[in-house]
């Protein structure tokens, strides 16, 4: 299971524990005995025991995420996953109804990660979280995010307070990896200039002092909800005038190796970034001959050697960016993995095919190539474990006894070892925001099923429905 998070749900919750416990409205059926507890790996352990058990062709699928409509991800995107292998989605366009119908995606998602699809190693499921224009997740459970550069004139203790809300609501929403903070750096003078950053005021100031300190608060805040955040867009955008998504020939003529535009993204790895996302801009002082997310002297060097970056390295979209589009889909894979590369990020799910057949084509012939791969992997199912993804998951069965109770407890933030009584209720009440008194009848069940995404059926008790859901939620939260 996941590592615990500190998620205080307020004195008001604490409160409501307090209260005696009264004769539950309905008692859970004991279920099988839990698994033998086995002696407690580190993620690095966990990732190598994962790589073992995994097939070439998963591992392969462990370095690729692919994008699907954060409505639904469509049959093309599923069959990504399940006839590629494909490890890690990301969520695109815009969800607007709410956080219940996100949630029927991701768990939808989670139950493609099977045996045969992923060796059973669930997925990275991200989205672009950031604030102002770019706020994938919106709707009824979800705040309004305003822009980067308006959270930047808050005092850190509001950027922080706003921030675990936000990381929150985005945690549980399914949603384990936030594609923020934005940590580039755009001076003032040339905001309205730089099309990528200062034209949707996605930094958090005009100067690194304020986009290292703001950033960060952003960053450890959201962090603390357990998602894994991403220090975005390495070693920065702040410098260019076109947008990499649509233009070609982007180029930086003025950041070097040493340049304080990179001391906000050092900030961010030091304050708990797993995931540093590569931007897809030439940088002339730094590697003229190739785009950053290409290049070893930006991957090796500067992440690596300099920020001792020890996580995913993602690119930016490598699907559909106009910067890329005179390499082939399967020149831009095999360029960004020779050169060090670990999660390479497609929000056009059809270049996948072409991407994977030549990765492994690759390893099969080189192995030096091969070599950097498996590096890759364990780097990707490391922060998995670290995540707690690669903890047992609790079977769909639709079967409410007492794995599901333990796990459901463990969501609401008490201990594992209680029964599903009046306590439990009274919380889940409170998590689901419906009234608060202890009962599980029909009025909690439907609030319940509303929450994730299903329809109301009228029941009064668990049904195998619900339960079914609820399981499937479960895992992407624990």
């Amino acid at each position: 299971m996941r590592a615990r998070r500190t998620l205080s749900l307020t004195a008001g919750l604490a409160a409501l524990t307090a209260v005696p416990l009264l004769t539950p409205a309905t008692t859970a059926t004991a279920s099988p005995a839990c698994p033998a507890v086995t002696a407690v790996q580190t993620p690095a352990q966990a990732a190598q025991a994962a790589y073992d058990r995994l097939t070439t062709a998963q591992r392969i699928g462990q370095l690729f995420m692919v994008g699907g409509p954060a409505t639904g991800l469509g049959a093309t995107t599923e069959s990504m996953i399940t006839r590629y292998h494909v490890g890690n989605v990301v969520l695109t366009g815009r969800a607007t109804t709410g956080a219940a119908p996100v949630r029927v995606v991701t768990s939808r998602a989670g139950t493609l990660a099977t045996s045969a699809a992923t060796g059973d190693v669930p997925l990275l499921v991200a989205a672009d979280q950031e604030g102002g224009s770019v706020q994938v997740l919106q709707g009824t459970g979800f705040s309004r995010m305003p822009t980067a550069l308006t959270q930047g004139t808050w005092s850190d203790a509001t950027l922080s307070s706003n921030a675990g809300l936000w990381g929150r609501q985005v945690m549980r929403s399914g949603t384990n990896v936030d594609l923020a903070p934005v940590m580039d750096t755009v001076s003032k003078s040339f905001a309205a200039s730089n099309q990528p950053i200062g034209r949707y005021q996605r930094e958090y100031g005009y100067t690194t002092s304020v986009v290292a300190d703001k950033g960060t608060a952003f960053l450890s805040a959201m962090r603390a909800s357990g998602l894994a955040m991403t220090a975005k867009h390495f070693p920065g955008l702040g410098r260019v005038t076109g947008n990499t998504d649509v233009t070609a020939g982007v180029t930086d003529t003025v950041t070097t190796r040493t340049s304080a535009d990179v001391a906000p993204f050092k900030a961010a790895v030091a304050s708990g970034a797993r995931v540093l996302m590569l931007s897809s801009a030439y940088y002339r002082k730094i590697d003229a001959a190739r785009p950053a997310v290409f290049s070893p002297t930006v991957i090796g060097g500067m992440v690596r050697t300099d920020l001792r970056f020890t996580g995913i390295v993602m690119s930016d979209d490598l699907g559909n960016a106009y910067q890329v589009h005179n390499w082939t889909p399967a020149a831009r894979a095999v360029d960004f993995f020779s050169a060090g590369g670990d999660m390479l990020l497609t929000v056009t799910p059809t270049v996948v095919p072409a991407m994977v057949s030549a990765v492994s084509a690759r390893a099969a012939s080189d192995a030096t190539f091969r070599a950097t791969v498996k590096t890759a992997v364990l780097r990707v199912l490391t922060v998995k474990a670290e995540l707690g993804l690669l903890a047992p998951r609790l079977p769909v069965t639709g079967y409410f006894g007492s794995l599901t109770t333990a796990s459901l407890r463990r969501w609401l933030d008490l201990p594992t070892a209680g029964a599903f009584d009046s306590q439990t209720v009274r919380v889940l009440q409170y998590r689901l925001s419906t009234t608060v008194d202890g009962v599980f009848g029909a009025r909690t069940v439907a609030a319940l099923q509303s929450y994730l995404g299903i329809s109301r059926d009228g029941a009064s008790g668990w049904n195998a429905r619900t339960v079914a859901q609820l399981q499937r939620y479960l895992n992407t939260q624990l």
